[in-house]
């Protein structure tokens, strides 16, 4: 039996893709490997929450503060306030969504995805049995591909999907010690040092029992494992038991084209939907599995190849203006020490750290309070400019 769409990957991405259609009525297969569990500091905003329905049996931990920590140790503490981030623990919550998925009415399959064929019958996934060996295959009017940064359906079949940039991200998972100085089990450390990461920031994510240690690099030859067993030496952590350790690329950019013009259209990862600076990809994952879901409805109904544009189309009018941004943060302050520790120092400014919890919590840039705007397009220049020289209290 045929399908309506075959979704390739069972992240959160895949995932919320094919419990959408599947809601909807629509013939979905999901098809995963089994096993494999991406390295990610695991936090979720309030909004995911809310428009995802999360389960909080799904939160490990709520996180109240974040600690941002300059190259030269000084530390900037910013409170959530009026509420937290949610962090979850990847092993447990791509396979609660997987099983929505399944509850919803998609077909789960376990393998590997090979390729896509066309004949005279239509669009054929070719994919391989974990289980028997065997290869498989199976019509469909759609694919989405969801299958992560690395995507084999975006290099086949989208055009520039074979040259997305990443950063590799790598994290160890511990056993949390007990609090300490060192160590809150309600605040995100995010370190912004040359010495961990010579152009991204390394990580201490606490997990409930457990925490998430790690780092990511755009640098060739940089020893992640060596740099997060640095982290985890000046942070106090490198006695705690390690459970796993786990690496892969995070995209650095949305993909200019997410469709082929015909039968397959892109989501998530294999999109490049990683908020840059920050590398928040979870809620943005979901949210690119909801709108290739929106596209393959559409095409599904009119016929039209071209609605599966939609999907990009929904995602940036939303989001774009937070990537742009983003993305300019991160090539002002990423490139030295020098301008990392500007950027913490810019973080005491209450005014920048409301505007951006209000962002992050919501995924709205602010347009309430124009004079705070001013006032940090200021202080942005200032630093960046080197009129002023970093300050700390």
């Amino acid at each position: 039996m045929g399908y309506d769409v075959f979704v390739v990957g069972g992240g959160p991405s895949g995932a919320i893709a094919a419990e959408d259609l599947a809601r909807a009525g629509r013939r979905v297969a999901m098809l995963d490997r089994a096993g494999r569990i991406k390295p990610c500091g695991g936090a979720i905003p309030p909004r995911a929450i809310r428009d995802f329905q999360i389960d909080s049996a799904m939160l490990v931990a709520r996180i109240t503060t974040a600690r941002m920590i300059s190259p030269t140790g000084r530390q900037v503490d910013i409170p959530i306030e009026n509420g937290y981030v949610g962090m979850v623990d990847r092993e447990h919550f791509d396979e609660y969504l997987r099983k929505r998925a399944v509850e919803a009415g998609a077909e789960r399959l376990t393998g590997t995805f090979l390729r896509i064929e066309r004949d005279k019958d239509g669009t054929h996934v070719v994919w391989r049995d974990k289980q028997s060996g065997e290869e498989r295959r199976h019509a469909t009017r759609l694919v989405i591909g969801a299958d992560g940064a690395r995507s084999g359906v975006a290099r086949a079949e989208v055009p520039g999907g074979d040259r997305i940039p990443y950063v590799i991200a790598y994290h160890e998972i511990i056993k949390a010690p007990a609090p300490s100085a060192n160590y809150d089990p309600v605040r995100c450390d995010v370190i912004y040092d040359g010495k961990i990461s010579p152009d991204f920031y390394g990580w201490i994510f606490p997990h409930g029992e457990n925490a998430s240690v790690g780092m990511g690099t755009e640098v060739d030859g940089v020893d992640l494992k060596l740099a997060t067993a640095a982290l985890r030496e000046s942070a106090g952590l490198a006695g705690c038991e390690t459970l796993r350790k786990e690496g892969a690329p995070i995209p650095l950019k949305p993909l200019d084209r997410w469709d082929n013009g015909r039968d397959v259209v892109l989501a998530g990862d294999a999109a490049g939907v990683v908020a840059p600076s920050s590398g928040e990809g979870i809620y943005y994952a979901m949210v690119g599995g909801r709108v290739a879901a929106t596209a393959a409805q559409a095409m599904l109904a009119s016929g039209r190849a071209r609605d599966l544009k939609l999907a990009r189309k929904l995602f940036m009018k939303e989001h774009g203006t937070v990537f742009r941004v983003l993305r300019s943060m991160q090539d002002a302050y990423y490139r030295s020490d020098e301008r990392r520790e500007r950027f913490v120092s810019l973080c005491h400014d209450v005014d920048v750290q409301k505007l951006t919890f209000e962002a992050y919590m919501n995924k709205k840039l602010v347009k309430a309070r124009p004079l705070a705007h001013v006032k940090i397009g200021m202080k942005n220049m200032a630093h960046l400019l080197r009129l002023v020289s970093p300050v700390w209290t």
